[in-house]
């Protein structure tokens, strides 16, 4: 894996508007999962999002605010420490970020754009934002009266990159230049009012699977990365035969390494899916949902060794963390830290 798993680092992120610390080290223990915290950095405000450099020396963040900016830190022994200020992105209120091809991409919610922006040999964040706005709107008016990019990464074969759009019901397959500006070259429309919000790969490459936040479901997708085209198979439903989905709101979504298994986190139902993916990975099945461990699961991230799974409840304040059965991927609650406001976990 690159590095041991005694040496690997938790990264937690939180709103700090609403009384989180900022970005919070965390030690992990390789057999039981645990958490150990360590120190916490408020040096970018609402640094919801988070994404460590593949090398593990550089970690990135939004600030989610409406005049939006990503910041570049250095991961020291003693934690993330800023590589210079936060620089704007063009955009409001991002929410999610990826590194892709020398670039910093971020996905702005309430402006409804992507935007890229260089990443220099030093870690640090060039100050020209490359912006691509989308355009549309969905049917339900309340929360899709405008376009809403909520997330944006790159698909496995590093030649494209995706943007979720929750306000229009769409994914668009973008194609980048050489300074990191993005073209879109198709737009995936999806079913009207589900409110796409993030996306995975299956490990395979071929698949990918798009949670939605308006709809308790996840759709289903072939990926074809020669041409760039993402075609929607079919949904499944995340929550138990007969549960109401007025309150629901899912945010999150990992596969497991082997591809046999998804986990998704349900907002409201305060639960977590628990889905078995075909051979093919063209259909899934809701197997089971076990409680969050809290309240308003916001993210939930699976430890790269892959026997254990974190979620970040927001209004509870905790990351919890999860053992994996082996056969059957069914979560057991094995401990939790306080986090107040707590927004993504990520590691490195």
């Amino acid at each position: 894996m690159g590095t041991t798993d005694s040496g690997r680092r938790a990264y937690i992120g939180s709103f700090t508007t609403a009384g989180g610390l900022g970005i919070t080290t965390a030690a992990v223990d390789p057999a039981t999962g645990a958490l150990g915290l360590r120190r916490s950095t408020d040096a970018v405000p609402n640094p919801s999002y988070l994404a460590p450099s593949p090398d593990g020396r550089y970690l990135y963040a939004v600030s989610e605010l409406p005049d939006g900016a990503a910041a570049a830190f250095a991961l020291t022994p003693d934690g993330p420490e800023p590589l210079g200020p936060a620089v704007p992105v063009g955009g409001a209120d991002p929410t999610h970020l990826t590194l892709a091809d020398g670039h910093l991409v971020t996905a702005n919610y309430s402006s409804g754009s992507v935007s890229s922006l260089l990443v220099r040999a030093d870690g640090t964040l060039g100050d020209r934002p490359a912006v691509l706005t989308h355009r549309g709107s969905g049917p339900k008016s309340e929360r899709q009266e405008g376009p809403h990019a909520h997330a944006v990464l790159p698909d496995p074969s590093g030649r494209w990159l995706l943007s979720v759009d929750l306000g229009t019901d769409a994914v668009r397959v973008c194609a980048r230049d050489g300074g990191g500006a993005l073209t879109v070259r198709d737009e995936v429309a999806l079913r009207p009012g589900s409110g796409p919000r993030h996306l995975a790969f299956h490990p395979r490459g071929d698949r990918a699977y798009v949670i939605n936040e308006l709809n308790p479901t996840v759709t289903l997708c072939r990926w074809d990365a020669g041409r760039g085209t993402l075609t929607p198979l079919g949904e499944t439903r995340l929550l138990p035969d007969g549960t109401g989905a007025e309150g629901t709101f899912p945010s999150e979504l990992a596969v497991s390494p082997d591809g046999r298994f998804a986990w998704a986190a349900n907002r409201g139902h305060d639960s977590i899916s628990v889905l078995s993916l075909d051979p093919d990975g063209d259909s899934a099945t809701l197997l089971t949902t076990v409680p969050c461990g809290g309240h308003w699961p916001r993210d939930l991230a699976l430890h790269p060794a892959g026997r254990h799974l974190y979620v970040a409840n927001e209004r509870s304040g905790d990351i919890t963390w999860f053992t994996l059965d082996p056969h059957t991927a069914i979560p057991t609650r094995t401990g939790s830290v306080d986090a107040p406001a707590a927004s993504c976990v990520v590691f490195a």
